[in-house]
């Protein structure tokens, strides 16, 4: 008989906001920045950075912060001669850099995430107004960059042994979520493995914090190279290059590609995480009470990660008892301005998520939604704005409040493809065959979850589920420190990462060696 499910306390109304939280305000952020890395930041403006110098190269482009729609900093857009020029001096810090000795090396990185430390917060406020993360989950990002990149440095001489460094720098391409726990993070271990790096700032927010991070990087003479532009326009320089030693990408489908293609065609290195659709499966299951605890968690910045759950597919018999579980932490979801209070002395507003990455991503998660119901999709829960959580007036264009539909049609983008929003999507099913062919209804994903009771079951079914990483009744993630990563069909193309698996993947081994991935020619798993 199924348990019942726990009652979640609807979280205190907060007392309406009038105000941001005292010296959060984006031209707080961007004057401390101009105090802290002059050499990066002009009045109006960041700069590029390429060849060991910033450069004030490339038209930037106008932006808005997602938080209230008001003017921020935009990136700096090269073009494509200059980002040959600076692959090209990208090479040369390379050529010299590999020869740095491994002690010396671990010792700027260190320093750099010294000084990663010490600009914390300004780090983390940047990113709440750059891509609308709640404060909690900014600091996190930060954190887990610092953390992550330490865990190498004290374990680096092990992962290393006789590997050495990749013939040419590492060209990395990131979606814009997570700045620093994916791209800095990233970037600093691939140094700290003997290799220049070049990052391209993604387009749609997160270049300031960007450019601070690597300006305290440069200062450690890390050789980084940071430039900004449209993927068409660089990715000649960026990716096909013969200059460049590795492409690593983290994006969706479409463009991953077309960067499949050109790194296929190529013979070259490759890490290329794209999207999938991560589902949640429920099966012969009773613990909901454990499941009524982690749907709110399941919602953290809107679900805009690549390891979101955005698609649940239940067992028939079971979806009242799913429900009565469900609605009652779906309904408890916080949304809101991530800095409005009512008085500036005020703590940081505690939220699940604010805005989506813009409101141009709004709208089409909006209209996907319309179409769906329109098209047969049950609606079986809809919020709605809260305005104790938002200042009086401001633009919410870029907010999503959190939706649930039953079925949705196969015509609609929302059956087959990840939302990247705070939309979930659930489909019954009568049968372990249907069930498994639900969850794998995106040919591959990064992770997934089977919710059953009985251990045995689960043991059958996790080989038959398309995804790196299985959860019993517990949600999966990329992973920190030694926990690899990667995904299965087309939610990845080329080496997985993770613990040493990272470092093998932007190093050269012995002759021969076959490097853990999906590659053209060859699946290998870890």
């Amino acid at each position: 008989m199924a348990t019942t499910p726990t009652t979640l306390t609807t979280p205190t109304t907060p007392t309406t906001p009038t105000t941001l939280k005292a010296g959060t305000s984006w031209d707080d952020a961007w004057r401390r920045c101009l105090a802290v890395a002059p050499e990066a930041f002009r009045d109006d403006r960041v700069l590029n950075l390429w060849n060991g110098a910033w450069h004030a190269e490339g038209r930037p482009l106008p932006a808005t912060t997602p938080v209230d729609g008001t003017p921020i900093a935009g990136p700096p857009r090269l073009d494509a001669s200059t980002a040959h020029q600076a692959v090209r001096a990208s090479l040369d810090q390379h050529r010299a850099w590999r020869h740095i000795p491994l002690a010396e090396r671990r010792a700027r990185v260190a320093a750099t995430l010294d000084a990663l430390t010490q600009y914390r917060e300004l780090l983390a406020l940047l990113l709440v107004w750059e891509i609308g993360k709640p404060w909690r989950l900014a600091q996190a990002d930060v954190d887990r960059a610092i953390d992550g990149v330490r865990w190498y440095v004290d374990g680096i001489d092990t992962m290393l042994g006789e590997r050495t460094p990749l013939p040419g720098p590492v060209s990395n391409i990131a979606s814009w979520n997570y700045p620093m726990s994916v791209l800095v993070h990233a970037v600093l271990v691939q140094a700290l493995a003997g290799n220049a790096v070049i990052a391209k700032a993604p387009t749609d927010g997160g270049v300031s914090c960007l450019t601070l991070a690597c300006a305290l990087a440069a200062r450690e003479a890390i050789p980084v190279t940071l430039v900004s532009g449209s993927g068409g326009q660089l990715s000649q320089a960026l990716v096909r290059a013969p200059e460049i030693g590795c492409v690593s990408f983290v994006g969706g489908r479409d463009t991953g590609a077309s960067v499949a293609t050109d790194v296929a065609d190529l013979g070259k290195r490759h890490i290329l995480e794209q999207e999938g659709l991560n589902t949640w499966g429920i099966w012969n299951f009773t613990g909901w009470s454990e499941l009524t605890a982690t749907i709110p968690k399941l919602f953290d910045y809107g679900k805009q990660r690549c390891t979101a759950y955005p698609r649940f597919v239940v067992q028939r018999d079971a979806f009242d008892a799913f429900l009565a579980a469900y609605l009652p932490a779906v309904r408890t979801l916080r949304v809101g301005h991530p800095l409005a209070v009512a008085d500036p002395s005020d703590p940081y507003p505690e939220l699940d998520f604010g805005p989506l990455i813009n409101a141009a991503k709004a709208k089409e998660l909006s209209d996907q939604v319309a179409e769906a119901i329109d098209r047969g999709a049950v609606p079986l829960h809809r919020s709605s704005a809260d305005p104790a959580r938002f200042l009086p007036g401001q633009d919410t264009s870029a907010y999503v409040h959190p939706v649930t539909l039953l079925n949705p049609p196969p015509s609609s983008p929302l059956h087959h493809a990840e939302p990247f929003g705070p939309v979930d999507t659930i489909v019954l099913v009568d049968t372990e065959a249907e069930l498994l062919a639900a969850m794998n209804a995106s040919n591959g994903a990064l992770v997934a979850t089977l919710s059953t009771d009985d251990e045995q079951t689960y043991e059958r079914l996790v080989p038959q589920i398309r995804a790196f990483k299985v959860g019993h009744g517990k949600p999966r993630s990329r992973g920190d420190r030694e926990e690899l990563f990667g995904g299965f069909g087309a939610s990845w193309r080329g080496a997985f990462v993770g613990g040493e698996l990272l470092i093998r993947a932007v190093t050269v081994g012995p002759a021969g060696e076959r490097l853990p991935g999906n590659f053209p020619e060859y699946h290998l798993m870890p």
